[in-house]
């Protein structure tokens, strides 16, 4: 059953962080204390994520590995209000991280060319909660993998289409990043969630990821599972630039997407805290804002 949404999408195209937490392994002090140490901790890291490699190609990896640790180890020596940890990523290189997990291509288009203005309806919102998290309102779906393929413009468009859906029907229903990558045209290379917003508009309605499964490349579209069930919305607004009050208005009422710099070994190892925003402006990556508000010591 057709799913009718009465509330516009938001994109957001300013900076604001938000970071799901990749699966992590963890280290000891005495894990750095020698080379035979840090070997044996790579092996099991290794073998935790079933990776199998010959020995040339574990020997550069264990290079880049170490590097990576004593990167993690030397910025939790620090008083930051974030932490890091290992994870599937700290054998790869933050260019090799970079060039498999965020878009490539539209960057330049996306977020330093014209900008489509539109409306914002909240601007005269007032009263704001002083927080709100989507997920713990069932308004978010788990973390999903967009794997070796640039379609982070998917995942960020399709977080906000999940959220307006379950905060208008009170249904959270998974829905198909594949379908966009497949026939919205953008593709693995990189996109505009814009125009992600803009397809599921004129083609009334994006099905479920049940209905199309998520392949992580690009396909041709497969119109026959286009018949299936579908969310629908009537359009998207623009939230205003480089204003974080009018992207709090927008937070307060659904899931938002946004775009950030996802740059630098800080993102590809955060684990948890406050990233405090010193991370650039170049920005290369969709993902979503699923709320704000307060730490225990008062910030923001």
């Amino acid at each position: 059953m057709d799913m009718d949404i009465k509330k516009l999408i938001l994109v957001v195209l300013s900076l604001a962080l938000v970071f799901s937490l990749a699966e992590s392994f963890d280290y000891h002090e005495s894990d750095l204390s020698s080379e035979e140490s840090l070997w044996d901790l790579y092996e099991r890291r290794r073998s935790q994520y079933t990776i199998s490699r010959d020995l040339e190609e574990k020997q550069k990896r264990f290079n880049v590995f170490k590097e990576n640790l004593k990167h993690i180890h030397k910025v939790n020596q620090m008083d930051k209000p974030f932490k890091l940890k290992l994870n599937k990523f700290a054998d790869m290189t933050n260019h090799e991280f970079m060039s498999t997990r965020s878009s490539k291509v539209s960057h330049y288009r996306m977020f330093h060319g014209p900008r489509r203005l539109t409306d914002f309806r909240h601007e005269k919102t007032n009263n704001l909660p002083p927080s709100i998290d989507w997920r713990k309102k069932g308004a978010v779906t788990g973390v999903k993998d967009q794997g070796k393929c640039g379609s982070c413009w998917a995942f960020s468009t399709v977080v906000a289409v999940e959220g307006i859906n379950q905060i208008k029907t009170g249904e959270l229903v998974t829905l198909s990043e594949q379908e966009l990558v497949d026939c919205d045209n953008q593709g693995c290379d990189g996109g505009l969630m814009e125009q992600a917003f803009e397809f599921i508009k004129k083609s009334n309605g994006l099905t479920t990821e049940n209905n199309y499964p998520y392949r992580a490349k690009n396909e041709l579209c497969d119109t026959s599972k286009l018949n299936g069930p579908v969310v629908i919305i009537d359009g998207y607004e623009m939230v205003p630039e480089k204003d974080e009050n009018a992207l709090m208005k927008a937070v307060a009422n659904q899931p938002v997407s946004i775009a950030l710099d996802a740059g630098g070994k800080d993102f590809q190892f955060y684990s948890e805290g406050v990233f405090p925003g010193d991370c650039g402006t170049e920005l290369n990556h969709g993902v979503a804002v699923v709320g704000y508000g307060a730490t225990s010591d008062g910030t923001k």
